[in-house]
């Protein structure tokens, strides 16, 4: 399974992720009773939403790929989420055959380096001083 087909945003789930934001952008106008009842049910789907992503990974990873992912999330947790996001959608399209060992994390996971690889640059002023002895 190549990262780049994965990693392509489904436009059904963009939508969904813009009419959300918009959502929660016009809610947080006003705090009354109606705005904390809506940011409790806001609240409540994320927690359903982190419970199936949870069940997924469960069924799709072996549990030495599930230790890892957890350190990967400890230490670096937006690589780990982006790591999730791409084996639940994997999943999801059939992409998956059998449940993804710690071998096959590390592939995807060197994939999505090189993928998203940023080139480090250094640079170096130097202040020149009219005190040189």
């Amino acid at each position: 399974i190549a990262v780049e087909e994965v990693m392509e945003e489904d436009p059904d789930l963009a939508a969904i992720r813009a009419k959300r934001l918009a959502e929660m952008q016009k809610s947080s106008g006003g705090m009354g009773p109606a705005s904390a009842e809506q940011k409790a049910k806001d609240d409540e789907a994320k927690q359903e939403m982190e419970e199936r992503r949870k069940a997924i990974l469960l069924q799709i990873l072996t549990s030495e790929a599930r230790e890892r992912l957890s350190r990967i999330s400890l230490v670096k947790p937006e690589k780990a989420r982006q790591v999730e996001d791409i084996l639940i959608r994997s999943a999801q399209m059939g992409q998956l055959v059998e449940k993804v060992d710690e071998a096959k994390l590390i592939s995807f996971l060197e994939q999505l380096n090189e993928k998203t690889k940023k080139e480090t640059k250094v640079t170096i002023q130097r202040r020149h001083h009219a005190d040189d002895d």
